[in-house]
């Protein structure tokens, strides 16, 4: 269990986490949405194939593009920070020009583990949210969990109830999709 709110994250745990990420590199897993409480309105993920990538790791950056059938908009961009980790969504439309609201994300502010960390939403991401209109993620909370040779696991969490979750299954890498918009 993670410690208190505040506490910087771990180096060995945040360490120990991105040694798991480093496993899968180059490879790619197929996953479903596991949880979508309540039902996200206008469900862009119903029916169509979830694919993550662990498509670069380079010292302190990994790129893991999700993909969502065709969809090739979204990249989770991880980086070492001074406190642990830090959790950006890069987000670009089909012409590979920066969407309005990329790079939103946060920034680990408990010591995690090497099979979970969490990234509660940063400031510069409220800002961005608060200018788009987008009032209900300015709780947002990203988690990321591994279990080697089980599973990878992405979660969007809100106080009051919003839970989303993606699991993807890595006993069964699958073909790497195409790069993803803006990243060829």
């Amino acid at each position: 269990m993670a410690e208190p709110s505040g506490a910087p994250a771990s180096p060995r745990a945040a360490d120990e986490f991105l040694s798991r990420i480093d496993g899968l590199c180059g490879k790619a897993f197929e996953g479903r949405v596991v949880v979508d409480e309540p039902p996200s309105p206008g469900d862009t993920f119903s029916g169509k194939r979830l694919v993550m990538h662990v498509r670069e790791c380079r010292p302190g950056v990994w790129k893991i593009p999700f993909h969502v059938g065709g969809d090739r908009s979204r990249t989770w961009v991880l980086t070492r920070s001074a406190a642990g980790l830090r959790l950006k969504h890069d987000h670009r439309p089909e012409d590979g020009t920066p969407d309005a609201t990329t790079m939103y994300g946060g920034e680990t502010a408990t010591p995690g583990s090497a099979a979970r960390q969490e990234f509660p939403v940063d400031a510069e991401s409220i800002a961005t949210f608060e200018r788009e209109g987008l009032k209900a993620s300015v709780t947002n909370v990203w988690a990321m969990e591994i279990e080697p040779g089980r599973r990878f696991v992405y979660e969007l969490a809100r106080p009051g109830g919003r839970l989303f979750r993606v699991a993807f299954d890595l006993s069964k890498p699958v073909e790497p999709p195409p790069a993803p918009w803006g990243h060829d």
